[in-house]
């Protein structure tokens, strides 16, 4: 794996760490703005629609544009809205910093991701991809209690300048150690790439993402009231809770990226499947504490373990637009970070319990799994055989499954031969 991945990684721990950290900083934003702690968790929801709404915009804006200078440009701009939310006056200028900073992070995913797959082989992908997630994973297990530390130390300022140095070492990383990623000779045309939105599997794939991502998150966004109220836990041992979950994010990430690439819909089947169990499970034995700090460890481990499949999934359905593909994964999964959690508050409010948002998770990965299911048999239907045509003298055709062929072609029609492990 090169390094330029890893650094990659780095620069997403600290992207992360800003996304997520603030869940553990809203009294004091809420104390020093002289805002109620609600308007201050708009501050949250403002990031999420940010990603949301940037990934596919900020990929369309720069789909010409050379990628490094482009990733050197949308870390500056995240570090200097980390600057600008430390010394934000007043609650309008700290919102205002957030959603600039959300916007140039979807932009990061997008293009990073991106140039992390155009690094690599095309049977290498999941693994690129999930030191990218990895960046994502350590910043929950590392970043987002070091954030919360700070802000009871130092104060909730401290814990975005601590974020905008990060962004500061990500930075020199991308300048000096990401290669540059030539254009293509054809420069890319927004007509030709906006095509990839014709394919019902691109939709499956993005519905089943946001699914999956939605039905874990709508239970994890309501762990802590479920550990204190239901389990009993008291409230120094949540984040201990929520750093296992963390720390199974990790191994995750680490073994899923290791075998999605050779058996891509087996990692994805299997780990909506556990994370459904687990959800079930959890719903079923909130009221012990041992019990659901173990879920919370194992619902980290199969929630991530997918993430890999699912962004690598999308890159070789969409192979035809990647900067687009990665954009367009990053937006779905944070339709599901938003999504997930307001189902589960709705589950609460309608007077079902904290128990109730892993009993609304489970039946949103019930739906991922089903979607995944549909998606596996049209591919199995269009896979027996491939022909593709271009002019160049080499073409890498990616299985989503199996092992990659390469075709020999002239100017004319090469074959190419996938085949289909995604049973073993």
């Amino acid at each position: 794996m090169p390094l330029a991945v890893y650094i990659l990684g780095l620069s997403v721990f600290a992207l992360g760490t800003s996304e997520f950290m603030l869940s553990g900083l809203l009294p004091a934003v809420a104390d020093d703005m002289h805002v109620s702690i609600p308007r201050a968790g708009l501050l949250i929801s403002a990031f999420a629609v940010g990603m949301v709404v940037g990934a596919p915009l900020l990929a369309v804006a720069t789909l010409r544009l050379p990628r490094r200078t482009t990733l050197i440009a949308l870390i500056s701009v995240f570090g200097l809205g980390q600057i600008a939310g430390a010394l934000a006056p007043n609650y309008t200028v700290l919102f205002v910093s957030r959603v600039v900073s959300a916007l140039a992070c979807a932009g990061f995913w997008a293009v990073g991701a991106a140039v992390a797959v155009a690094m690599v082989p095309v049977n290498a992908r999941a693994r690129a991809l999930a030191v990218m997630i990895g960046g994502l994973s350590i910043a929950n297990v590392l970043g987002v209690p070091a954030g919360a530390f700070l802000g009871e130390s130092l104060g909730w300022r401290s814990a975005f300048w601590a974020v905008g140095a990060a962004s500061a070492v990500a930075l020199v990383g991308v300048a000096t150690l990401i290669p540059r990623i030539p254009l293509p000779d054809e420069k890319p045309r927004l007509r030709n790439e906006l095509r990839i939105y014709r394919d019902r599997q691109v939709w499956l794939t993005i519905s089943l993402i946001a699914f999956s991502a939605g039905g874990v998150f709508c239970a994890f966004s309501y762990l802590a009231p479920l550990l204190t109220d239901v389990a009993g836990l008291d409230e120094g041992w949540v984040p201990a809770v929520l750093a296992l979950f963390g720390i199974g994010a990790l191994i995750g990430t680490t073994i899923g990226g290791r075998i999605a690439d050779a058996h891509l819909f087996g990692v994805l089947l299997s780990g909506i499947a556990a994370s459904t169990v687990l959800l079930v499970t959890l719903a079923l034995l909130a009221q012990y504490a041992v019990a659901a700090a173990v879920l919370a460890f194992l619902l980290g481990v199969s929630a991530f373990y997918t993430a890999p499949a699912l962004n690598a999934r999308l890159f070789n359905v969409a192979t035809a637009a990647p900067t687009l593909a990665a954009a367009t994964t990053t937006a779905a999964f944070n339709l599901g970070n938003t999504g997930g959690p307001w189902i589960g508050g709705a589950a609460i409010d309608a007077g079902l319990g904290f128990a109730s948002p892993a009993w609304a998770g489970a039946a949103l990965t019930v739906t991922a799994g089903a979607l995944t299911a549909i998606s596996l048999r049209l591919y199995r239907r269009a896979t027996p055989s491939r022909v593709v045509t271009g002019a160049a003298s080499r073409i890498e055709v990616a299985a989503e499954v199996g092992t990659v062929a390469v075709a020999d072609v002239g100017t004319g029609v090469g074959a190419a031969k996938i085949t289909d492990r995604s049973a073993n």
